[in-house]
């Protein structure tokens, strides 16, 4: 009778285990299923949009094989004084984003606005934050590709808003230093029209003051005319990044939230969905490495049509092959389509690598 007894409570406890079994499966299908509604909501508020066959230079394939090994983003800053509009407005913020596809080290390269580029693929000669303007995100992407030798096929766009959103959700940033005077007063005469732009309050900033919210961060970023003039403002919005990722590393779970939550409605992609969440599924990973401006050598003029004056690259060709060496660590062959518009870039200004001039930025 007890073996019998015992036969039966042994069938009770191998039910009890596979229903307990059942139990937790189903936990796991719910659990991934929340997720997954989680995600498809947050993404739902992106603007993801599909490009055209991005064009590039006939690359050889030895870059080719080089290029495979990196994730190359376009982030442009559209300073078109609304929320939303990702169309049109000048590129005033343009960065190539890097990712070393093995190690997870990031690098990024803001490329001055007034760098003078052909911005159309037909030889015009003229400030590079032109191309966004007239003909929108992929002929940005493609300007970018033509003058620099890459294959960038997505991007990332966002307005004031989002950038101030994301400073605001993680509470503020932190600068390495403190304002300058003359940096303090112009921040402050920007105050106002980004408080108007974004509908956030806006206070002003003071001298030696490092922590900045949203509305004062965009400030920060579009200031151009303390010593350095746009070489400094691309410096500032690198900082900006890098202040932004660090806060970001050190967030709990409810920051990032509010973050999620606040700047997906104003960033335009062309990401899709798998490929966000296979980045942010690896953010641990990421180490931003370094931040570097294009061009690396220079030389700053007026010419003909152009407003104001623009940074000619001594040469493009030139800057193109350090520029290589600054991402992937390895030399350039410049393609033919490079090698024509950087003899443009001379021929048009008369600068070569001599001419180039020191700014100390």
């Amino acid at each position: 009778m007890a073996k019998k007894a015992t036969k039966k409570m042994s069938k009770k406890q191998m039910k009890r285990k596979k229903q307990k079994k059942i139990l937790i499966i189903e936990f796991v299908i719910l659990l991934v299923l929340l997720v997954v509604l989680f995600v498809w909501v947050k993404f739902g508020k992106i603007d993801f949009n599909s490009l055209r066959d991005i064009a590039t230079n006939n690359l050889d394939d030895d870059t080719k094989e080089l290029l495979d090994g990196y994730t190359t983003i376009a982030l442009f800053g559209v300073d078109n004084r609304s929320v939303g509009d990702y169309d049109t407005g000048n590129s005033d913020s343009i960065m190539i984003c890097s990712i070393n596809n093995d190690t997870k080290e990031v690098k990024i390269v803001s490329v001055y606005r007034d760098t003078f580029m052909d911005v159309d693929g037909e030889g015009t000669l003229r400030k590079c934050n032109y191309a966004y303007n007239h003909g929108g995100v992929e002929e940005a992407i493609e300007m970018l590709n033509r003058n620099l030798d890459l294959d960038i096929q997505n991007y990332v766009t966002v307005d004031f808003y989002a950038l101030a959103e994301a400073v605001d959700s993680v509470g503020g940033i932190t600068l390495p230093e403190g304002l300058g005077t003359e940096e303090a007063e112009y921040v402050n005469s920007y105050i106002g029209e980004v408080a108007a732009v974004t509908g956030k309050t806006g206070n002003n900033v003071s001298a030696g003051q490092t922590e900045l919210d949203g509305v004062q961060a965009v400030a920060y970023c579009r200031v151009r005319y303390t010593s350095g003039g746009d070489f400094k403002r691309a410096e500032r919005q690198r900082t900006v990044v890098n202040c932004l990722v660090e806060e970001v590393k050190g967030a709990s779970i409810f920051e990032l939230n509010d973050l999620v939550d606040g700047i997906l409605p104003y960033i335009s992609t062309s990401l899709t969905a798998s490929n966000i969440m296979g980045m942010a599924t690896a953010m641990q990973d990421y180490t931003l490495a370094d931040t570097h401006g294009f061009p690396f050598t220079m030389r700053t003029e007026t010419y003909g049509s152009n407003p104001g004056s623009v940074d000619v690259p001594c040469t493009l060709e030139t800057n193109v092959s350090e520029l290589y060496q600054y991402l992937f660590g390895e030399e350039h062959t410049a393609s033919t389509e490079l090698q024509e518009i950087s003899d443009a870039i001379v021929n048009y200004t008369g600068f070569t690598e001599s001419s180039a001039v020191d700014y100390g930025y």
